[in-house]
């Protein structure tokens, strides 16, 4: 009877280590839990800063000085990305699509006009240095960039360039540089392919203090008062595009770095 009991007891006790043993693997739980609610977080995050980058390229926004700092690496994630080039090439693409779709009158009165910075030329080697967007813009900081000429080519603008060129637009290029900026700003674009343009209109002296959308409709009314027709307009900010004297359709590329009144 000793050695039945005692198998018994080695056995029952054997299941007890078992147990043990078993229930031990029970403790990651917390942690896979712990993952998980991370991972909600984080989700969260992605759908509060997409929501608000949406809000950004309606115009739905009031002006805002940075990115949110929650949404930086959203935004850098974004901007280096397929999804950043992605929406490039759509705004490019129906630009195209609307051009081609246009019958010019010949006189040489059919405008397109595009913007130079975040629509031409690409300016994220410098908010690469700068958070994307994460730091107040420093107007002094950037103007040493772009004394540099050397911003490369928004590849999709760059197409949509030669295409409404190629079409017989005049291509009338309205930045908000100053015209002290004139020779970089002619030897950047040459070298990053845009050639033959027919205006490059810049911010006199009696022009700064303006507010971007006041001095973009201004200059808009001047080439309409000199019988030119703007039949298409290309620019990353609002203030590019609305005002007076619009375009008869309007294309705003993706800009969720900074907003400019």
């Amino acid at each position: 009877m000793i050695l039945p009991r005692l198998f018994l007891f080695v056995f029952f006790f054997s299941l007890v280590l078992c147990n043990e043993q078993f229930n031990s693997h029970v403790l990651p739980r917390p942690l896979i839990l712990e993952t998980t609610q991370l991972r909600e977080v984080d989700n969260e995050l992605k759908l509060q800063c997409t929501s608000w980058r949406f809000g950004v390229e309606a115009n739905n926004l009031n002006p805002w000085k940075t990115v949110p700092l929650e949404c930086g690496e959203y935004v850098k994630d974004y901007m280096l990305g397929r999804a950043y080039s992605l929406d490039l090439e759509r705004v490019s693409n129906e630009a195209g699509v609307y051009a081609k779709s246009l019958k010019l009158s010949g006189d040489g009165k059919d405008i397109w006009v595009f913007d130079v910075d975040e629509t031409l030329l690409s300016h994220l080697p410098y908010y690469a240095d700068h958070g994307y967007g994460l730091e107040i813009f420093d107007p002094a900081e950037f103007n040493k960039w772009v004394d540099k000429a050397i911003a490369p080519a928004l590849e999709p603008s760059l197409k949509l360039y030669k295409e409404v060129m190629g079409l017989g637009f005049k291509v009338f290029l309205l930045t908000g540089r100053s015209e002290m900026q004139r020779s970089v700003t002619e030897e950047n674009l040459i070298n990053a392919g845009f050639q033959n343009w027919d205006k490059l209109i810049l911010r006199g002296s009696e022009d700064h203090g303006k507010l971007a959308t006041i001095f973009k409709s201004d200059k808009r009314s001047e080439m309409v008062k000199e019988g030119y027709r703007i039949l298409g307009n290309s620019g990353d900010q609002w203030s590019d595009l609305l005002g007076s004297f619009m375009s008869n359709r309007s294309f705003k590329l993706p800009n969720p770095m900074y907003y400019i009144l």
